[in-house]
């Protein structure tokens, strides 16, 4: 009858083998993250306050108009500063202008929404936009069918090597998670672009923008696992 200490440590009569299982999956993103950055500038503080809110929820309203395509919406930072003079003996201190910004994320589902939403936020008055970022969904079931083939991979190595032996698998031993990698290959920024155009101006800015074509950029998973197997012992003989 084996003992624990058979069990755990390799003997003439229950060889161990021990392997690498590894499994990389290339699919497509489920989320796309953009950042928008809405801009202000006077030299008043009141208005341009009042300018940077305007325009604070006209981005707002456009993005929360595309529905369920927009899976999360949340305003990250807000600022109203003053630009100063250079100093004077004279008169001392004084403010010359107030810049104002507001930086709103979001995250979509809906990729062909997503092409359109850029272009119109872009569009906007003074207003920037950043992305997208790509991205699975953080319990995507991609994550686990990669750690089911890492496994699958562990085990069909072990049952190799020894095969080439002449021996089988009888048991395992242990099974070591060595975690889940997300790569992208190359992180960029895919768009970028900011409306300087005033308020009213004429011409072009009437028109409705075209829709950008943006193609998903595909992830890489991969997942890797360690795996100790009893055997069989081989006929070295």
């Amino acid at each position: 009858m084996a003992t624990e200490t058979d069990r755990t440590h390799p003997t003439a009569d229950a060889p161990h083998v021990g392997v690498r299982g590894e499994a990389t999956l290339e699919v497509e993103p489920e989320l796309a993250r953009i950042a928008v950055t809405v801009r202000s500038r006077g030299a008043d503080r009141r208005h341009t306050l009042d300018d940077l809110t305007r325009r604070n929820t006209q981005a707002l309203d456009l993005i929360k108009s595309y529905g369920e395509a927009v899976e999360k919406l949340e305003t990250g930072t807000f600022g109203l500063t003053p630009e100063l003079r250079e100093k004077s003996r004279d008169r001392g201190e004084k403010i010359r202008a107030y810049h104002g910004v507001v930086r709103i994320g979001a995250t979509l589902t809906d990729f062909t929404a997503l092409g359109e939403l850029t272009t119109r936020l872009a569009d906007l008055e003074l207003t920037a936009v950043d992305g997208p970022w790509w991205s699975l969904r953080p319990q995507s079931p991609v994550y686990r069918e990669a750690r089911r083939q890492a496994v699958h991979d562990a085990v069909q190595r072990a049952r190799e090597y020894a095969e080439a032996l002449g021996s089988t698998l009888t048991a395992l031993i242990e099974l070591a998670d060595e975690g889940i990698q997300q790569a992208t290959p190359y992180p960029r920024q895919a768009f970028a672009a900011m409306s300087t155009r005033a308020a009213g101006a004429p011409g072009m800015a009437d028109l409705a923008p075209q829709s950008l074509d943006l193609e998903p950029e595909r992830q890489n998973v991969s997942a890797h696992v360690t795996a100790h197997f009893t055997m069989t012992p081989p006929p070295l003989g």
